[in-house]
């Protein structure tokens, strides 16, 4: 491999896969989406958000004990984060999902 090829390309670190695992959850939570190129918003996909914030817990999980401090901090911060992140998102999904009082669905 190249040397510039490689420039571009972060250190495999503790750090860097905690960010790369909170910013999928994040980007599945739908924090920071556009339109497609279509204009549509698909959306948040909260059941994927939930998956890799699923597996950070994991990840807490089974290197507890064996983290700096600051690590575990890292990991700590971005659980808590994302949880009550993932819970907002939940609601805003849950209230536009809801019919709206006076909504007549009938006809």
């Amino acid at each position: 491999m190249s040397d510039s090829a490689s420039s571009f390309i972060p250190p495999a670190t503790f750090e860097f896969l905690v960010a790369s695992l909170q910013f999928q959850a994040e980007m599945n939570m739908g924090t920071g989406m556009k339109p497609d190129e279509e204009g549509e918003d698909n959306g948040p996909n909260l059941p994927l958000a939930r998956h890799f914030i699923d597996i950070l817990g994991m990840l807490q999980e089974k290197t507890k004990g064996n983290l700096s401090m600051e690590e575990k901090r890292l990991l700590e911060n971005a659980l808590t984060e994302l949880r009550f992140r993932y819970v907002q998102a939940f609601d805003r999904a849950t209230q536009k999902a809801a019919p709206k009082p006076g909504d007549s669905t009938t006809a």
